[in-house]
């Protein structure tokens, strides 16, 4: 055996693997699984021009052989092998990679096979989980093997193996175990098979565990039986494989497994894309949604794989936030990856995949409602609040996911509808979409905004989800359609002449200014409308403003609105009529700030809101009550009563016998 020192680059770089380059321990599996993969795929390509090369008719295979006594894990493989001067080379030198020079050489080859190991210093990362690392190799063609050794030090030793078999074999005398470090213990079958599961569930060849203790309680006459090798990975990447060729069950059983969900999936949608880069992906929508799909820290994202070898479980980047319900795999075998295989150096391989893989999504999400509008139902229940974020999240995409919006209407009383069927049955004369957002359908169908468009005949869609907000403020309008707001801005579907609401205006425009002042501080300001053609009042608010069912939401049960809004008089009600005139009988009236009291209070509930005080409201209410029945002036009890909200009362004629 001869000693040697490893390059001061190597030495780094072995600090920097074992302390800083890996964020799981378990990663060293991958690597080594990796490099046998590779091994395996040089010897099956090589072997097609020299079949001398594939004497042993032995099936190519990867061993995993685990000895819990000795606390040794063996990786071996009867692929190509190394010889003497290929092991110091790509091992005593810094991360070179015979893969990367394979594929170098034979790059030209139509019939080249796709390697996993171009990239990474995996075989360092063994001093993780092990203080010493023996490898034995023999290539192909040579007679002789080489075994080399090391403690993860700045030394190591190599010599000749003439018994080495075919192919590479790596054995780790691993550390004790440290599971709160994250060192499990692999020699367990279950943890093996676990990691086998995860990252390499999907290479081509079989993956064959072993357990050496028991076989050697065997030979020693225990009774026990030799237990025979379990194969831990399924070799089934069926995104590899024509649709025609994989049954139902089969993307069943696959989405089960990616998904960790026990059902079947709603929808699945395969694509591959050929060109400057090659990639494709399987990719399901689950039936039901997740608990945490709107949790802000839920992790979400699609599994990344690079030659059926699983690179990111959670990869965010392959789709944007609001199809995060979505599950699946993607693989690329040009993928940019940095030194441990665990993340892209390069972003725009990414962007190109996942603006690629979006359009897919919705284009399958579009034809999905054209062909079963039960199923996109079904899907939209799910899943609409998150797809209704990318509206705002996506100006791209803009246009095809508004063209996937669906929303309760007053058109049905149970249905969905959307935007392009609600354009479809506007009545001629219609110009605007028009909407109402609050906390849910009855109290949005009691709203006193409604009153003059259903009159009208025309429909409203109700928003009844917080997202919806956000919503509108982006979607200004639809195929050059106005969105617009039953309850913000001014009310201009106009019924009447210019000349009577004019009229109306000039008529009522002492009272509005009265009952302006009185609620200065709580109203932006107060008119008519023709909103309404049975309630007495409503709130309107600006255009750019928020709706109170969001401030509510942003400040809390219990408080009213953060902005001032706008108090709408409906001017043919009654009772608006009769205290205009009582107005003009008598402008200092102590009933006049009673009613404006009593009038912003009735506007506040009838669109679900809650009054900023309550007792004050019921006390304004009683007077009135009181003075309605009885028939007698408001006297100073009455003013207590109504905690300070009016005027100092002074002896009037009922309203009643005005």
């Amino acid at each position: 055996m001869e000693t040697r020192t490893l390059t001061a680059e190597t030495d780094r770089v072995l600090d920097l693997v074992i302390n800083s380059l890996y964020t799981r321990q378990d990663l060293f599996l991958r690597e080594l699984v990796s490099n046998a993969s590779d091994a395996l795929d040089r010897l099956r390509f090589e072997a097609i021009s020299r079949p001398e090369l594939r004497a042993d008719p032995a099936p190519l295979e990867i061993w995993i052989e685990a000895d819990p006594v000795a606390r040794t894990l063996t990786v071996r493989d009867n692929g190509i092998g190394m010889s003497r001067s290929e092991v110091v080379e790509r091992i005593g030198s810094i991360a070179r990679s015979g893969s990367r020079e394979f594929a170098a050489r034979h790059r030209d080859s139509k019939d080249v096979v796709d390697l996993i190991g171009t990239f990474g210093v995996g075989f360092y990362s063994c001093f993780m989980v092990a203080d010493h690392v023996s490898l034995v190799t023999r290539k192909a063609d040579d007679e002789v093997g080489t075994v080399w050794e090391s403690t993860g030090s700045v030394e190591y030793t190599i010599g000749e193996m003439p018994e080495a078999l075919r192919g590479t074999s790596v054995t780790l005398r691993l550390k004790p175990v440290d599971r709160d470090g994250g060192q499990e213990d692999f020699t367990a079958q279950w943890v093996i098979a676990k990691l086998i599961k995860r990252y390499a569930d999907f290479i081509a060849y079989p993956i064959k565990f072993v357990d050496l203790a028991a076989g050697a309680a065997d030979q020693q006459g225990t009774g026990t039986e030799r237990p025979s090798p379990v194969v831990l990975n399924s070799q089934k990447p069926i995104w590899t494989r024509p649709a025609s060729e994989v049954s139902d069950g089969e993307y069943t059983d696959f989405y089960k497994h990616v998904s960790n969900d026990w059902g079947e999936p709603l929808l699945r949608i395969f694509g591959k894309a050929e060109g400057r880069w090659e990639y494709s992906a399987l990719v399901f929508v689950p039936l039901h949604a997740p608990y945490d799909l709107y949790y802000h820290a839920a992790e979400f994202g699609l599994q990344l794989y690079s030659h059926r070898m699983l690179i990111q479980e959670h990869c965010q980047e392959l789709l944007p936030r609001y199809l995060r319900f979505l599950k699946g795999v993607v693989d690329s075998a040009d993928l940019p990856l940095n030194v441990s295989r665990q993340q892209l150096q390069q972003a725009h391989h990414l962007v190109a995949i996942r603006r690629w893989l979006t359009k897919k999504v919705l284009n399958a999400l579009s034809a999905l409602r054209e062909s079963d509008r039960e199923k996109y139902d079904t899907l939209w229940k799910e899943f609409g609040r998150a797809i209704k974020e990318g509206v705002s999240e996506d100006p791209d995409n803009r246009e095809a996911l508004t063209r996937l919006l669906q929303c309760e209407s007053s058109h049905s009383p149970s249905g969905l509808t959307t935007l392009a069927e609600y354009v479809a049955r506007m009545p001629a004369g219609q110009q605007d979409i028009w909407y109402l957002a609050g906390t849910d359908r009855a109290t949005i169908e009691r709203s006193p905004h409604l009153e003059s468009l259903r009159a009208r005949g025309y429909e409203v869609l109700y928003l009844c989800e917080p997202v919806d907000e956000l919503l509108t403020q982006t979607l200004s309008e639809f195929d050059g359609r106005p969105l617009r707001s039953a309850a913000k801005g001014t009310f201009d579907v106009a019924t009447d002449s210019a000349h009577d609401e004019a009229a109306e205006e000039e008529r009522f425009a002492g009272l509005l200014k009265a009952l302006g002042r009185h609620l200065a501080s709580r109203v932006r300001m107060v008119r008519l409308s023709r909103r309404m053609t049975e309630s007495i009042a409503c709130l309107a608010s600006e255009e750019a403003a928020m709706s109170p069912h969001v401030e509510k939401l942003l400040r809390g049960p219990g408080t009213m609105s953060m902005h001032r809004r706008t108090l709408e008089l409906n001017g043919r009600h009654a009772t608006v009529v009769a205290l205009n005139e009582l107005f003009v009988a008598d402008a200092e009236h102590p009933l006049i700030p009673q009613a404006a009291d009593a009038l912003l209070g009735i506007a506040v509930l009838a669109e679900g809101s809650t009054l900023d005080e309550p007792a004050a409201f019921t006390g304004v209410i009683g007077s009135l009550l009181g003075r309605a029945v009885s028939n007698v002036p408001v006297f100073e009890a009455d003013v207590a009563t109504a905690g300070g909200m009016m005027h100092q009362p002074s002896p009037t004629v009922p309203l009643a016998t005005r």
